[in-house]
């Protein structure tokens, strides 16, 4: 299939199942791409979707640009995370007004590849500015890549991991020699130890988690596990469900092993969560690194965030998305265009340990390894974590914020509630991913 046909059937389509509530709800930004109004009122048009912390480092990362590149314009535009932001990336690159950057996770990169979307990296001219393999993460860089081509260009990994209560830790007698860490637990038993150990130190809770009304975050705490013992749930592009039912099941009563006996609440919600942790009624919190700005926020908590360790298997697996960089399709910019994009990206990704400010650890390899960055804690304790990430399984219809998260993540907010066993979990799951695998893909993916 052809590239424009490619484009066209992802329109036609709705850019797939996760896009459609995108367009039905037609919002103003997604009217102004279809009719083409995206002007070229600066040298670089920039779209993203951050705001709070993350948007606030970003503008710090902008003017750097600005003041370094002080004859180049910049102008960013923030539009709604999710679907809608997809939608509108997708539908204004179809018709020709495309931003000249943006910001894609790496899990929705497969889909706008396939569609002819973006533009491969080997073309926007970073690669002359030393933007080169060698100097990223490697699983980011692997996730940019798609059959032998990178499309994107990563600017983080953000991990699910690990939070853990100082003062508790140090009374249940977890933390290392030196204080600064846990000591080395490795498999299910040493884990639950240290749970429990947490809760008998004075925690109410061992560990909490936000799950109620949170599919995402249960569909991370589950894939982390599952991914330890088994390859992706579904491959062949997202077609065939390959699931290892041992596997499941054993992710699933390991799961149930922590909520059963109360060592963790088996509904909570995420305000819930946040304040379990906060008030020190739980030891450990399983998050994504995104939370610890807030946490930072809590007078008097003094907390640790370190990678997960080997759960169920041999290996420890974080299960993580990435920002990427990209540079939509635009047969019509210019090359002083691509060249001002070009280093745009570059001064991000130089600047990207302002970026770890919000918990996320730089891709780039020269941010990572910066004074600027070590000097970040808890971030700099686990930079592993990106080395050991484990992304969304390739398919036109996972990533962050689909659909897809939100159905499988059902299934194990069930599971962690206890009202579905193990067994019929992971016949649960079969059905979810049945309806996914069996739908009529928008675009050909190899």
């Amino acid at each position: 299939m052809s590239g424009a046909m490619a484009r066209r059937r992802f329109l036609a389509l709705g850019g797939g199942l996760a896009l459609a509530g995108g367009l039905s709800a037609c919002s103003s930004p997604l009217a102004s791409g279809l009719t083409g109004s995206q002007p070229n009122t600066a040298d670089v048009i920039f779209w993203n979707l951050f705001t709070g912390g993350d948007g606030a480092n970003m503008t710090l990362m902008e003017n750097a640009f600005r003041r370094t590149h002080p004859g180049t314009t910049v102008e960013a535009t923030i539009l709604g995370w999710g679907n809608p932001y997809y939608t509108k990336l997708a539908l204004a690159t179809a018709s020709g007004t495309p931003p000249d950057v943006g910001i894609s996770h790496l899990s929705r990169l497969p889909l706008l590849a396939a569609s002819g979307l973006l533009e491969p990296v080997a073309e926007t001219g970073v690669t002359e500015l030393g933007v080169t393999p060698d100097r990223f993460t490697p699983a980011a860089w692997k996730k940019a890549t798609v059959n032998g081509t990178a499309y994107a260009v990563p600017l983080d990994t953000h991990p699910f991991v690990l939070f853990y209560n100082v003062a508790l830790a140090k009374k249940a007698g977890l933390l290392n020699a030196a204080g600064d860490g846990l000591k080395p637990m490795k498999g299910r038993a040493a884990f639950t130890g240290a749970v429990k150990a947490m809760k008998e130190a004075g925690a109410q809770y061992g560990a909490a988690m936000s799950i109620t009304a949170d599919p995402s975050t249960a569909w991370r705490w589950f894939s982390m596990i599952y991914s330890g013992l088994a390859g992706p749930v579904v491959t062949g592009s997202g077609t065939t469900i390959d699931i290892d039912a041992d596997a499941m099941q054993e992710t699933f009563d390991f799961m149930q092993s922590l909520t059963g006996p109360g060592l963790m609440p088996s509904s909570l919600n995420g305000s819930g969560a946040n304040a379990l942790f906060s008030t020190g009624k739980a030891g450990f919190l399983f998050d994504g690194e995104w939370q610890i700005p807030s946490y930072r926020l809590v007078k008097g908590l003094d907390f640790n965030v370190v990678p997960f360790p080997a759960l169920l298997g041999p290996e420890p697996v974080a299960y993580a998305d990435s920002h990427a960089l990209v540079v939509p399709r635009n047969p019509k910019r210019s090359p002083a265009r691509t060249a001002h994009a070009a280093q745009f990206i570059k001064s991000l990704l130089d600047n990207s340990a302002t970026w770890a400010h919000g918990g996320h650890v730089p891709a780039w390899l020269p941010s990572q390894r910066s004074k600027a960055f070590l000097g970040q804690s808890p971030q700099r304790n686990y930079v592993q974590a990106a080395f050991n990430a484990q992304y969304d399984p390739v398919a036109w219809y996972t990533g962050a914020g689909s659909d897809f998260q939100n159905t499988v993540g059902a299934t194990v907010i069930e599971v962690l509630a206890g009202r579905l066993g193990p067994k019929k979990a992971v016949a649960a799951m079969r059905a979810d991913l049945k309806r996914y695998t069996t739908a009529r893909p928008p675009v050909t993916m190899k």
